[in-house]
């Protein structure tokens, strides 16, 4: 490489991009194209990134298969920063060991935290913390260091290991610092807010108050009998029994939960559980019937009994009860969830986030943007959707993934 090629790469490096522009602006070669889509996508024109890529990946040719790998990493990292989760993850699997292969460890490491990121979007705990363990931190530069810990942190706050978390991102910091990239280090801090942040309701006793995930799990920790809305399971200690494909039974646990110690009307029940306004015999015999099942369910944990009014919740040992709720009961809260990292989604890959229908995320699409809640940019393919506002809740509880505690 000549001596240009080398000074863009550096600055790079350390986060200039524009310094990096400066000395391959003008060039069309295949080094200057791989760096001017890489200084592109640092600025944020990840479209004009993405064409550069390309056309330096095909410039290279099959006799350079190192400098082709990294193009195809470099176009991995884009896809994942503008949530084309549809990108072929093969593809980067190649690159990855294409890169190992040819003793170019630190971009294969890097190859290696981006698949774990996807696999973090998409809620799959298990694989991701696999890869990130084959990964050894003490031998990565400072900017991967701080990539690793924030992957570790990531795994660690969704499965609500806060302790655990707090250390990641504490590590993930002191490596950003010692990068010295600016862009990295406000990185860190703005994933590491989460934990400042409400991220439930605990409604109990009547009363209902917000918590932060270190109190969320607190009071996963404890012996209550916990109905976790956020969820759909109900739990307590090491035993959890889910009702996320039974939503009727589940909302009449919830009412029942909610008024605890009291117990709940026929009337409430029916309109919480059924929609039913003005109920009729055929409602209440319905009602008997689901209540029968929902005794079936909770038989490990609780019982129900009929009052006079309506039915009772009766937890096993005469046990404490709380209603684990997301911050703000709404529609689609789930899909708000993906939006809180404040990046912007196609419907696409909210739907291979959320593990759904991609009709059934543009349905709720089209129900938020109507409430004003997410707005659109963009149009066809490249449309992509986003919150006007980054909300003051954490919404970690409704992402994607393994049941936290599990």
């Amino acid at each position: 490489m000549d001596s240009m090629i080398i000074a863009a790469a550096r600055a790079l490096a350390t986060g200039d991009p524009l310094g990096a522009l400066s000395r391959v602006a003008l060039r069309d070669d295949a080094p200057a194209l791989a760096l001017r889509g890489i200084a592109m996508a640092q600025l944020g024109d990840l479209e004009r990134a993405k064409a550069l890529l390309k056309n330096a990946a095909r410039a290279f040719g099959p006799r350079e298969p190192v400098a082709r790998a990294r193009c195809v990493v470099a176009q991995a990292e884009i896809a994942l920063v503008s949530r084309d989760l549809a990108w072929p993850v093969k593809a980067l699997a190649a690159a990855e060991a294409t890169l190992a292969a040819h003793g170019d460890r630190p971009n294969a490491a890097h190859a290696r935290t981006l698949a774990i990121r996807r696999l973090l979007l998409i809620g799959r705990l298990d694989d991701a913390a696999a890869q990130l363990a084959t990964l050894d931190p003490a031998a990565l530069t400072p900017p991967l260091r701080a990539a690793h810990a924030l992957a570790a942190a990531g795994i660690a706050t969704r499965r609500l290991r806060t302790a655990a978390a707090r250390e990641a991102f504490a590590r993930a910091a002191e490596a950003a610092r010692h990068a010295g990239i600016p862009a990295l280090v406000q990185e860190v801090e703005d994933a590491a807010a989460i934990l400042q942040r409400p991220t439930a309701r605990v409604i109990a006793d009547g009363e209902e108050r917000l918590l932060l995930p270190a109190e969320v799990e607190a009071l996963l920790a404890t012996d209550r009998l916990v109905v976790d809305a956020c969820r759909h399971v109900v739990r307590c200690g090491e035993t959890r029994i889910s009702l996320a494909t039974r939503p009727i039974l589940f909302a009449l646990l919830r009412t029942l939960a909610e008024a605890f110690p009291a117990d709940a009307s026929r009337e409430h029940l029916l309109l919480r559980a059924f929609r039913a306004r003005h109920a009729d015999e055929s409602h209440r015999v319905r009602l008997r019937v689901e209540m029968g099942r929902l005794r079936a369910e909770l038989e490990p944990l609780a019982g129900a009994t009929a009052t006079k009014d309506g039915f009772r919740l009766l937890p096993r040992g005469g046990r404490a009860v709380a209603v684990l709720a997301p911050p703000h009961d709404e529609p689609h809260a789930d899909v708000l969830a993906l939006f809180a990292d404040g990046e912007a989604w196609s419907s696409s890959a909210l739907a291979i986030a959320l593990g759904t229908s991609a009709r059934t995320v543009q349905r709720a699409l089209e129900e938020l943007f109507a409430a004003g809640k997410v707005q659109a940019v963009g149009r066809g393919r490249s449309r992509r959707w986003l919150t006007p506002v980054p909300g003051a809740f954490s919404t970690l509880l409704l992402l994607p993934g393994p049941l936290p505690g599990s």
